[in-house]
């Protein structure tokens, strides 16, 4: 039962919830993953599934499992986030928390930049910008969908560089000798649509949050766009916020 905040399991519940808790902690189920069924669950614990239903609600209120109603049980996936107030790049984020990151370019090409591309990085219109749209992914589980619009009179040599598995901060800095100094950074909330959902191995209709960016030089240059779009259950975004005096 619940008794202020904590949860109180009968025997059986207790044995199934901590034979599955030792699972989790020995990897058995890696982050992201789905549990086998809940009838494949029970059978093999010995318990019936009303009992395993207890187990795995505690186990979700400690935080060590996530559910859905349409497709079960799963190891909530690694979540990344940048430290709040820090700008990292994702090769940063995840070399941070000892994860592989990875890289996959779909797009690099150059093309003219739209009115609203041209405003937003101070070119004249249909000036060529270097586009780049990159899966993003941490040992090898997809995470993000980056689509990056670079200006190419500020970086040019981006355009035949090879970006695949690679930093585009630490690209840009030492291909081109850029430095990403800050960043203006807005989120909102989005749900997948097909081509998205295929890229991040979701279903459509799972939440993402959508991240647009300038990201700027030290003497307030705005170099890049990006627009990233995380599965929404692999990213949080933090911020220290203060009110004005």
């Amino acid at each position: 039962m619940w008794y202020r905040g904590v949860v109180t399991l009968p025997t059986a519940a207790t044995q199934a919830h901590d034979q599955l808790a030792q699972e989790l902690d020995l990897g058995v189920y890696a982050a992201g993953t789905r549990l086998p069924g809940e009838r494949e669950l029970a059978a093999r614990l010995g318990v019936s599934r009303v009992t395993l239903r207890t187990a795995l609600s505690a186990l979700e209120a400690a935080g060590r499992l996530t559910r859905s109603a349409q497709r079960g049980w799963f190891v909530p996936a690694n979540v990344v986030g940048e430290p709040p107030s820090t700008l990292q790049s994702f090769t940063e984020m995840a070399r941070a928390r000892g994860l592989r990151p990875t890289a996959k370019v779909l797009r690099q090409e150059v093309r003219p930049a739209t009115l609203d591309e041209a405003e937003k990085l101070r070119v004249a219109p249909t000036s060529p910008v270097i586009q780049i749209d990159r899966l993003r992914g941490m040992d090898g589980r997809p995470v993000c969908f980056d689509v990056v619009v670079v200006a190419e009179e500020r970086a040019h040599r981006l355009a035949e560089t090879e970006l695949n598995d690679a930093s585009l901060y630490e690209t840009l800095r030492e291909v081109c000798g850029v430095t990403i100094h800050r960043s203006a950074y807005s989120v909102m909330a989005a749900v997948a649509d097909s081509s998205l959902a295929r890229l991040l191995d979701t279903v459509v209709g799972a939440p993402v949050l959508v991240g647009d960016e300038v990201a700027y030089n030290s003497d307030g240059v705005p170099i890049l766009l990006g627009t990233n779009s995380y599965r929404g259950d692999a990213y949080r975004f933090q911020a220290d916020l203060f009110r004005r005096a």
